[in-house]
């Protein structure tokens, strides 16, 4: 860090995001574009540090980057009720429920592939069978 900014490195390694995934939300403009050193190296502040471990955290949560731009816009609205933060919160939470529904039909089937099994040859495996068109 050099008077208060971070390299791109630096500041990938602090947010354990990797350094393509920075340029990547700078590009798409959900992290703002730093300033610039007199070599031409990105100079990311304070400010970059917090925007982007707020991102950070929201993707470890599974929110959509749409998602995540429509809570940074409320975000740097501090006044505003958080009224649209909690139905993009309920949102989420009913699309991980969807997706938990999804993942216990998908284990009902396995166990049920799995338990027809009579573990003799492949040629009579039910799973290989169950798996074939």
């Amino acid at each position: 860090m050099v008077d208060g900014f971070l390299a791109i490195g630096a500041l990938a390694r602090r947010t354990n995001t990797k350094v393509e995934t920075v340029r990547y939300y700078e590009r798409i403009k959900l992290l703002p574009a730093p300033a610039r050193t007199a070599g031409n190296y990105r100079a990311y502040g304070p400010e970059h540090l917090s925007r982007l471990s707020f991102i950070r955290r929201s993707r470890d949560l599974g929110f959509s980057l749409d998602q995540i731009r429509a809570l940074l816009d409320l975000a740097d609205q501090r006044d505003r009720s958080c009224e649209a933060v909690d139905a993009i919160a309920k949102e989420h939470r009913a699309e991980v429920d969807r997706k938990i529904a999804d993942l216990h039909a998908l284990r009902r089937e396995l166990d049920s592939m799995i338990d027809q099994c009579r573990r003799g040859t492949v040629a009579e495996c039910r799973i290989i069978e169950a798996l074939s068109p």
